[in-house]
This record gives structure tokens, C-alpha cells and sequence, in this order.
């Protein structure tokens, strides 16, 4: 007869111990992946979110203010014709701040101002307050051979130019043709879900103002506007002497009367993740220029800041 010898109850108790020990490293291994994979990939997608937006406002603060074959700053009296006014027209503060030059005042290329009310310009409804909105207007940097009736358009040379919409382009000596363009930025939220989320908008003209998502997850933009105050004749001619908040600027500086110049503007950007996230608190504080914003919440967020030159100023030295 052969003895057979298996565990003692002891024995399967250790073991058992044992393996439930290991299981649980494995399973705490296996959720602090996740986790982190689960971060990596929030701030990955903040990152892009909030890259791709100082990106898109960078490139359009670079050529604010072009004007083809112009060269000075586009006014109504250097305009051949009246070019009237688009459809669905947004109106920023001061006395000639539309899509296209007036008759009075400066015309204001750029603009902007911190949101109090979500109703502003004529336009916009919907505005996040606290945010920023910004405007700039200029043409499209490639000149074009041919014009349709879906959007405006310039012919310009170094004296004159006028802006038109349809297929017969002006006869104008010594010019080319560009399409003309008023772009607008700002931020607002959205119902997805039970979810609200920010949005980063932008208002384009065609032949009248539409408005777009560009981007989900930016929850604030701010400006600050690099002022030069001195005088051609000045040693500091050219050189930014401070920067402004919009709501700061005086009509004077944005009209830029007084030799007040608009030569930079610091942009910062605010991304915040799309989803909250129970198991992080976010209690940061957050420095837009001279704005700190503080939070309590479970979103994560990111702030990216950068500063443009504006080229086309009208400032004859750097």
C-alpha cells in the first residue's frame, strides 16, 4: 500500500496568503499604470490643445495689420470707394472699429478687451466672462489672381486701395489682389453631457461674420499690450516700454495717438482638461499676465504664455 501525502490545511492557508499577497502587488502595479497613462495622456492632449491655439493667435497677430502693396496704415481716405458694411457686423469699442475703415477716427486694426458680459460687438452672445476677446484685421499674405462673391477682397499699390466682393476685380495701376480678413478670438462653454465645457471660437469674415469651434478645452485667453510711448526722435523710439492689460488701454493708445505704439502683445492661454478627474484636486494658482486666477476643482490645466512682435506697427526701427 502506497502512503500519499498531500498539505495541510497550514500549509494551503500560507500559500494561499502568499498569493493573494502577490496578486495584490500585481493589481497595485497594474492601477498605478493606469493612472499614470491616464495623466500622461490629460497632459498630452493639454499640451496639444494649448499649443495649437497660441499657434493659430500667434500666426494671426504676426500679419495683423497687412496690406498688400499699402504700406502705411489703412485708412478711409486711401480707400477708392466706399466699401459699405458685411453682413452680421461686429463693432468693437471706439468710433471707427468695424470690419472695414470709416470716415472718422482711426481705424483700429487691432483690438481687444476682457470680457464683463457675455453680449458684445454686436455680434456675440455667448462670450465666457472674465476671458479675453481679440480682433485683428489685414489680408492674406498670397496675393491671388482671381476674386469670387463668397468672400472681401483688396486691390492695393503703394497709394490706394479698395475693397470689394464678387468676380470683377478693380482696375487699379500697378496692384494686386488679396483677400481681405477680420478674425475674431474668444472663449466660450458649451453643454457636453453633463460636462460643460470651454470652447476656443473664432469669427471670420466671408461676406458677413460667421463664427467656428477651433478648439475644445481652452477656458481662458488674456492679452497684454506691449506700448511703445516715445517719440521718433526719442533714444527708446521702437522699444516696448510696458505692457497693458485691454481693459487698461486708453482710447489714446488704442487709437495710438500721442506716439503711442502697439509693437507686442504677450498672449497666455489657459487649456484645462475636457473631463474632471475625482481623484486629483486642483487648488493651483495661475498668473495671465497681471490676472492670478486660483481654482478648487478636479481639472487639470496647463497655462502657456508667449510673446509676438508686431511687424507691421508702423514703427520705422527696431
Amino acid at each position: 500500500m502506497n502512503n500519499q501525502r498531500g498539505y495541510t490545511l497550514v500549509e494551503i492557508f500560507v500559500s494561499l496568503a502568499i498569493g493573494l499577497a502577490l496578486f495584490a502587488g500585481v493589481l497595485s502595479v497594474f492601477v498605478g499604470i493606469k493612472t499614470t497613462t491616464k495623466e500622461t495622456a490629460t497632459y498630452g492632449e493639454l499640451q496639444e490643445n494649448g499649443r495649437f491655439a497660441l499657434s493659430i493667435i500667434s500666426d494671426d497677430l504676426l500679419k495683423q495689420n497687412f496690406w498688400g502693396d499699402y504700406t502705411g496704415m489703412l485708412d478711409f481716405s486711401m480707400l477708392t470707394t466706399d466699401p459699405g458694411t458685411p453682413g452680421d457686423e461686429c463693432v468693437g469699442e471706439g468710433l471707427n472699429n468695424g470690419s472695414f475703415p470709416i470716415a472718422v477716427g482711426h481705424f483700429r486694426a487691432i483690438w481687444g478687451r476682457e470680457v464683463a458680459n457675455s453680449s458684445l460687438m454686436g455680434c456675440i452672445d455667448d462670450a465666457k466672462i472674465g476671458s479675453d476677446i481679440i480682433q485683428f484685421k489685414r489680408v492674406i499674405s498670397e496675393p491671388l489672381t482671381v476674386s469670387t462673391s463668397n468672400n472681401y477682397y483688396m486691390v492695393s499699390n503703394l497709394n490706394e486701395a479698395e475693397i470689394f466682393t464678387g468676380t470683377d476685380i478693380p482696375v487699379m495701376a500697378n496692384s494686386q489682389l488679396w483677400e481681405y480678413q477680420h478674425h475674431i478670438y474668444y472663449v466660450r462653454e458649451e453643454a457636453q453631457g453633463n460636462n460643460t465645457v470651454p470652447v476656443l471660437m473664432q469669427g471670420r469674415l466671408t461676406t458677413k461674420m460667421t463664427f467656428d469651434p477651433i478648439i475644445d478645452g481652452i477656458e481662458m485667453i488674456r492679452f497684454m499690450y506691449g506700448l511703445d510711448t516715445d517719440s521718433p526722435d526719442d533714444a527708446g523710439y521702437g522699444i516696448v516700454d510696458t505692457f497693458v492689460a485691454a481693459d487698461n488701454m486708453t482710447i489714446t493708445q488704442w487709437d495710438h495717438g500721442n506716439d503711442n505704439r502697439i509693437l507686442a502683445v504677450r498672449i497666455y492661454v489657459l487649456a484645462r482638461s475636457i473631463l474632471p478627474d475625482n481623484k486629483y484636486t486642483n487648488t493651483n494658482t495661475y498668473n495671465l499676465g497681471d490676472l492670478p486666477v486660483t481654482f478648487n476643482d478636479n481639472y487639470r490645466r496647463l497655462l502657456f504664455n508667449s510673446t509676438v512682435t508686431l511687424y507691421n506697427a508702423g514703427v520705422d526701427s527696431w
